[in-house]
């Protein structure tokens, strides 16, 4: 009944299984992935026809990760898998970035690929996993993919590289980088860092290339025995419309992009559009798609030609050359820290939020639950580019935020140093080129503007390539459409001395590692210029938190106390918050946590922690409030919670008939601590008063 083909590699001591045939026949391409307990099944659907109304490659790459593969019902009302979660998304990124440049551009079907994770034994990391599958199932399906491609994850512990390090060896591990390819070139790199080299950097892509390379060649010998019959893509004749475009508006585009303003240049390339589109508006051979693509073709043999003969960019500045920088911090007064960091056409108003533990974000799993305490949200408005549009998280949002994200995380202070839950939100309000770095900058200046004792400033630079032939530039701050034109989209971000984050996509598969160097080296000078402009404004965190920040403290209190902080169905702790303002929380290690709006309310509710918790010391002396009368004496409370006894002999320098005498329930006493008695404190009051 099925004819199932199969292929095993082992990579680094861990076997990779590669099957088809059996699963998901109907698919243009189906392969199930395993490595150890992890299995992951990628699926790829091509439209048989081609969309005629369409301008672009519409791939879809739908990642999900099913509840069950760790043995786990999803949470919420309906107990299934819902909308993606940003982890989801995120891959889905990582997905399709490597794959979309190996179709030819006059392919234009709609596919989509759908990658599984159906098994996870929380060790072997499905992401890397499905990148691979994803590669695996195009490459049998028939369709126009220049690939395979493969990926690996590489570590950076002890000095040493590690390959596809485990979750547990990434928590000892400087780097934490995806890296994905043809056998020829990178195409794709995703990292996280702790100030490494940009040495450092370059060989970690050169490790991890060189040792997905075997799987590449596994894949391609799976897809000798079993793909499909090979697409006919048809390449239409647009041969007149090339030459008649060239002849007509080259003169027109070239004056075009010698302005600088965006606005102004985006206007003249829209009515330069609008007047070719109307020469073959009469032609039935050839539609508006068809004189676009060729218009668009001609735009980017201008601009990338003037960059390499004439190393003339689209403003006018050289080639590593950043554009003029304004930072301000401080400009919202009610927020806890606030920037707007300005460079060029790119903006952001960036603001940080400092909260308490019960403000981190809950994060539902294949893993399990877990606790973020730093969160960044990227907002791209319309309005930035100077349009109209829907308002909402989509996927650019998310993996812009992601990327910001993993450039700060590391320069953040501990929890024990620092006890807030931090929450930053970038608002891009102009775009033109990387606003993605535009909110590293923004973000730096807001957590020390928040009085936020970060280690270093980082600041973030996208780099370009426009490359024919053995002939290549690479350019410093992108503009959009150096980027949209370009060969090469490749963002750092680090402080003066290292890296903290590396993203890299490239849209052509000759990029040799000669280049990477170059553009890495020329990006740490870009970064340590923005560094220069930053500190402008601001060069370090400032002492404390500002006045509208809640006023936050620790104290660790022994695990026995715990109880009596919290106190029966939690009275005492709602007391401590009724009577201080403050909110606290106790954690089951015993680290209670006060935040507060202002430090009066703090030192109050600190106060009372403190007096629940303090043992009573032998000889000291205390406030008391006399809270039972008996025959014998009266039981008084001190240091809080606590309560002790003062024998009716303890009483007075006197002889005292009855303990209604001297002091009735209610009293405030001054109590001296004269002994224990199996784990009863021994008060006097005579002593006290002596």
């Amino acid at each position: 009944m099925f004819k199932i083909y199969k292929k095993e590699i082992e990579v680094d001591g861990k076997k990779i299984t590669l099957e088809t045939g059996k699963i998901a026949r109907q698919a243009d391409g189906a392969i199930i992935a395993k490595c150890g307990e992890t299995v992951v099944m990628a699926t790829v659907v091509g439209a048989k026809k081609i969309n005629p109304d369409v301008d672009y490659f519409p791939l879809s790459v739908n990642y999900q990760e099913k509840y069950y593969a760790a043995g786990k019902i999803p949470g919420g009302y309906f107990k299934r898998e819902a909308r993606p979660t940003e982890s989801e998304t995120l891959i889905s990124r990582l997905i399709d970035r490597p794959i979309r440049p190996l179709f030819p551009d006059e392919f234009r079907n709609e596919v989509q690929l759908l990658p599984t994770v159906i098994s996870y034994d929380k060790e072997n990391e499905p992401d890397v996993l499905s990148i691979i599958a994803s590669s695996a199932a195009l490459a049998i399906s028939g369709m126009p993919f220049m690939g395979p491609v493969a990926a690996s994850r590489v570590g950076f512990i002890d000095g040493k590289y590690v390959l596809n390090p485990t979750k547990k060896e990434l928590e000892s591990s400087k780097l934490d980088l995806v890296v994905a390819g043809t056998k020829d070139a990178v195409l794709m790199v995703e990292s996280e860092a702790n100030g490494l080299t940009e040495e450092e950097m370059l060989n970690a892509v050169k490790f991890g290339h060189e040792n997905f390379v075997p799987i590449i060649n596994t894949i391609e010998e799976l897809a000798k025995e079993c793909k499909k019959p090979d697409w006919v893509v048809e390449k239409k004749d647009l041969s007149e419309i090339k030459k008649k475009i060239e002849k007509e508006f080259k003169n027109d585009l070239i004056k075009a992009f010698s302005i600088r303003d965006k606005q102004e240049r985006s206007n003249l390339i829209s009515e330069i559009t609008d007047k070719a589109k109307k020469i073959y508006e009469e032609n039935e051979n050839y539609t508006d798609l068809d004189v676009n693509y060729e218009l668009k073709n001609l735009e980017k043999r201008i601009v990338r030609n003037d960059i390499l003969k004439n190393k003339k960019r689209i403003d006018g500045r050289g080639l590593a050359d950043v554009r003029q920088i304004m930072c301000e911090v401080g400009i919202l007064p009610r927020t806890h820290g606030s920037a707007l960091f300005t460079r060029g056409e790119t903006q952001a108003i960036v603001t940080t939020t400092l909260g308490t533990s019960d403000d981190e974000q809950r994060i539902e799993s294949l893993e399990g639950l877990q606790r973020q305490r730093f969160m960044l949200h990227y907002n791209f408005p319309p309005f930035s580019v100077g349009e109209t549009g829907r308002i909402g998280t989509g996927r650019r949002e998310i993996g812009h935020g992601k990327l910001a994200w993993r450039a700060i995380n590391s320069s953040l202070p501990s929890k024990e140093s620092f006890p807030y839950t931090f929450r930053i939100v970038s608002e891009i309000t102009e775009s033109n080129g990387s606003s993605s770095m535009a909110t590293v900058c923004g973000t730096s200046l807001a957590l020390m503007d928040a009085g936020v004792p970060i280690k270093e400033p980082v600041a973030g630079i996208a780099m370009g390539l426009i490359k024919e032939g053995d002939d290549f530039s690479v350019l410093s701050d992108i503009l959009g459409d150096e980027d949209h034109l370009g060969d090469m989209d490749f963002k750092v971000a680090g402080t003066k001395d290292g890296i903290t984050s590396l993203q890299m996509d490239i849209k052509i598969t000759g990029i040799t590692f000669e280049i990477m160097e170059k553009a890495l080296k020329q990006a740490k000078d870009g970064r340590i210029h923005i560094l220069g402009e930053m500190n402008k404004a601001l060069g370090k965190s400032r002492d404390g938190v500002g006045k509208h920040t809640p006023k936050m403290e620790k104290i660790t209190v022994d695990k026995k106390d715990i109880a009596t902080v919290i106190g029966k169905g939690g009275a005492t702790i709602r007391e401590i918050v009724e009577k201080s303002g403050a909110k606290v929380d106790v954690n089951d290690e015993g680290v209670v946590t006060v935040a507060a709006p202002d430090e009066d309310s703090r030192n109050k509710a600190m106060q009372f922690i403190k007096d629940l918790t303090a043992k009573a010391e032998m000889n000291k002396i205390y406030n008391g409030k006399v809270i039972k009368i008996m025959e014998f004496g009266a039981f008084v409370n001190f240091l809080g919670k606590q309560d002790g006894l003062v024998h009716i002999s303890e009483l007075a320098n006197k002889r005292v008939a009855k303990v209604t005498d001297v002091v009735k329930e209610g009293d405030q006493v001054k109590v001296k601590v004269i002994g224990f008695d199996r784990g009863k404190v021994k008060l006097s009051i005579k002593q006290a008063v002596a």
